[in-house]
């Protein structure tokens, strides 16, 4: 070995010392640097793995958000289209609401229409008829002189004679009634007596005349509960019911 230029003994040293080296730098900065190095790989394993399930929770909350967005998305469209189709029906109840209401406004206005029109024409009748009268009466009255209320009562009797005017039902008899003769003028002593003798003649017991001017002309003639009225303002009533 000294041939060779090696010192034996401090190649020795040097090896000592290199595993000496070795073993300390082993114990001391070698296992203490692997530790660091596999707890830095065991954090950034971690910190990758918690990156990956951070990014898969975040995929997973994407598509819950997108999930819902549509949910919710689809429910405001159905929403919207209920609201419109609840709209539409309310729109279309309101229509035929109104249309209910103006019809039946209408019909009731014709019916008030209908109704005043009537009750004018009633009015305008009954004025017709009161002013017909009136003037009828006022006529009547300016025309009846004494020679026409002496007709009168000569077509009464003829009207009984002739079977025209019927102070009684045939068979029926007013055996103890009271007969009243009214007259518009004082009736002469021959028509009293003519009078008095056909209804006797009926079996009335008593006779009465009275004097009415009221009546116009003609006679009015009451024979128990019978009344035959022959009067001008009979007629004229009788006239007045017609035309109202």
């Amino acid at each position: 070995m000294e041939g060779l230029g090696i010192n034996l003994t401090l190649l020795i040293a040097q090896i000592f010392n290199f595993f000496l080296l070795f073993l300390i730098l082993r114990g001391v900065a070698y296992k203490p640097m692997i530790r660091f190095l596999d707890n830095r790989r065991e954090k950034i394993a971690k910190g990758l793995e918690d990156a990956r399930k951070a990014e898969a929770r975040l995929a997973n909350i994407e598509a819950d958000y997108a999930k819902r967005m549509d949910e919710a998305r689809a429910e405001g469209q159905k929403a919207v289209a209920e609201a419109a189709a609840s709209a539409e029906k309310q729109a279309a109840a309101i229509i035929a609401k109104a249309n209910e209401d103006a019809a039946r406004l209408k019909a009731q206005a014709q019916e008030e229409a209908v109704l005043e029109r009537n009750k004018a024409l009633a009015d305008l009748r009954s004025q017709v008829v009161a002013l017909a009268m009136a003037a009828a009466n006022k006529l009547v009255g300016e025309a009846m002189d004494e020679k026409r209320q002496r007709a009168l009562v000569d077509e009464f009797f003829s009207g009984v004679k002739a079977g025209k005017v019927v102070l009684l039902e045939p068979g029926v008899t007013a055996a103890g009634a009271r007969a009243e003769v009214t007259s518009a003028l004082p009736l002469s002593a021959e028509e009293q007596s003519s009078i008095k003798a056909d209804l006797t003649g009926r079996g009335a017991a008593d006779v009465e005349f009275k004097v009415d001017p009221r009546i116009l002309g003609g006679l009015v003639v009451r024979l128990g509960d019978r009344v035959v009225d022959a009067s001008v303002l009979g007629r004229m009533e009788a006239m007045k019911q017609s035309l109202s």
